[in-house]
């Protein structure tokens, strides 16, 4: 059995060996994982998430390491959690982010853990919010989070990041393409990457366009910069971090910022008990109960909706019970 409170105090304390630990019992989901979770929990909420989306191609890999650079140079702690696709044959992934970041792997103040989503879709893995709440219980001031490439709709990361960077570069076919829809619609920073290359004050230029389009805004409202980088180069990099922090003292005004992480709380909350429920209904599914109400759905003498809410109501039963 893991020693979930000396493993916290360990955690709290920057050993790398006990955040790995503690991150690993919150991907496999270990029994321990609820003890765990709940002694983290008075300790979390101080660092800054920074979620970085885009393309395939883009450069979030380079951006992210350039970005750790700049906040270690600001003298700030910083976690990565770095989300690669898992193989729909094997599951297995190749976890290649971490190997882009090796300059940082001798920093103890930067803690780096790659992740696979293991199917999950929407750019992130599903246990990404508790390895949030373990980087941040382990004084990471800074967490960037990059996810897989996304497309369009994919945009769990804006759920979150108290601030979601969208990636962009030039020279892959339609530049705003990629930002289309909801990607477009979550980003608070915008960073044209490769700006060297031809084509990047055009894609700048139709960048700010469509979010002129798309503003629908009050005074006071955050109105996302277009920052132009080379990451490869650590160009234009201490402008993203400005724009970061910028967006970061916005949303400490006022009450921007709790209501964002209450909004987060309570999406966290639901996957659980969906999840809690999902595995309930899995156990019933050689139960005489859910037999008989699948013969009398298939027999016509009930709809599959009457046969759901008899389901769920003998589920909250047995809980009351």
């Amino acid at each position: 059995m893991t020693d979930v409170p000396a493993l916290v105090e360990q955690a709290r304390a920057g050993h790398p060996r006990a955040v790995a630990r503690l991150i690993s019992l919150v991907e496999n989901a270990a029994p321990e994982l609820r003890a765990a979770m709940a002694a983290l929990a008075p300790h979390t909420g101080r660092a800054h998430t920074v979620g970085l989306t885009g393309s395939p191609g883009v450069g979030k890999s380079t951006s992210t390491s350039a970005l750790v650079t700049a906040y270690r140079r600001l003298g700030r702690r910083v976690g990565v959690l770095a989300v690669d696709p898992s193989s729909p044959f094997s599951g297995g992934a190749l976890l290649g982010d971490r190997v882009r970041m090796q300059e940082h792997a001798t920093d103890p103040d930067v803690f780096i853990r790659s992740m696979a989503t293991r199917g999950h879709l929407g750019g992130l893995s599903w246990a990404a919010p508790q390895a949030l709440r373990v980087l941040d219980a382990a004084g990471c001031e800074v967490i960037l989070v990059e996810t897989v490439g996304v497309g369009q709709s994919e945009v769990d990361v804006a759920a979150q990041a108290d601030t979601t960077v969208v990636l962009l570069a030039p020279g892959m076919g339609d530049g705003i393409q990629a930002a289309k829809a909801g990607i477009l619609e979550i980003g608070d920073v915008f960073v044209v990457n490769k700006a060297d290359r031809d084509g990047a004050d055009t894609t700048v230029r139709d960048l700010g366009h469509m979010l002129g389009l798309g503003e629908a805004r009050r005074p006071g409202d955050w109105r996302p910069p277009i920052v132009k980088t080379v990451a490869s180069r650590e160009e234009g990099l201490d402008e993203v971090v400005e724009a970061l922090e910028k967006h970061r003292a916005w949303l400490a005004e006022g009450d921007r910022l709790t209501v964002r992480r209450r909004r987060r709380a309570a999406q966290e909350i639901e996957t659980i008990a969906l999840a809690a429920l999902r595995s309930r209904i899995s156990d019933l599914r050689g139960d005489r109960h859910l037999d008989a109400l699948a013969e009398r759905v298939a027999a016509g003498q009930l709809d599959p909706y009457g046969a759901a809410d008899e389901l769920v109501a003998g589920l909250t039963d047995d809980q009351r019970a």
